[in-house]
């Protein structure tokens, strides 16, 4: 007994390990709060309140998703958010950091326009549209949100501008139009704006 160290010094013990917490795995995606509401509907006693949380998920590469709940409480509101967001995520053509072409997408009330940009821009946007691009792999964008400034109409019409782009190799040009047939390139313009 002599021969062992005591343990009952302050200083002589090791880190403290909870039993309840299991070791922290990597998290393959991050999740970001954009924004939380009270929100209340009337009921014959007076008004019930509850939390609507804009939740935003992305693995900074090609995936993005976004996701707005409701619940009782802020923390379960967004646990529904970020559910919801894992569940409705898409990829998103990025070459060299930017995106391949410029688009303009109204979504309800509110209109977004994303251009591509040279290295070295930065993300120029924003508020929600900022958010929403950071969790991607876009390093270099210019964006303007025009008319409604709802939260929730910009975040889902920037994931709807995000969602349509083509990548550069899905493009058509003159030169694949003439080679996948002997359409004129005229008809084809036609067929494009109906």
């Amino acid at each position: 007994m002599a021969d062992q160290p005591n343990n009952q010094g302050r200083g002589q013990q090791g880190p403290r390990q909870r039993r309840d917490q299991a070791p922290a795995e990597p998290k393959q995606f991050e999740e970001l709060v954009i924004n939380v509401d009270r929100v209340s509907r009337v009921v014959k006693g007076g008004r019930r309140f509850r939390f609507k949380a804009l939740v935003a998920v992305g693995d900074h590469k090609t995936k993005i998703g976004i996701g707005v709940a409701k619940g009782a409480d802020v923390q379960v509101a967004i646990q529904k958010a970020t559910d919801v967001a894992k569940k409705n995520m898409i990829t998103i053509p990025v070459k060299n950091e930017t995106i391949p072409h410029e688009n303009e997408v109204k979504f309800s009330g509110a209109q977004v326009l994303l251009k591509p940009a040279a290295p070295g821009t930065g993300i120029i946007a924003g508020g929600v549209v900022r958010s929403i691009i950071g969790l991607t792999g876009i390093r270099n964008l210019l964006s303007k949100s025009l008319n409604s400034t709802n939260k929730v109409n910009i975040a889902y019409a920037t994931v709807e501008a995000l969602r349509t782009l083509v990548p550069r190799d899905e493009w058509l040009t003159t030169k694949n139009n003439n080679k996948a047939s002997n359409a004129p390139v005229a008809e084809i313009a036609v067929e494009e704006t109906k």
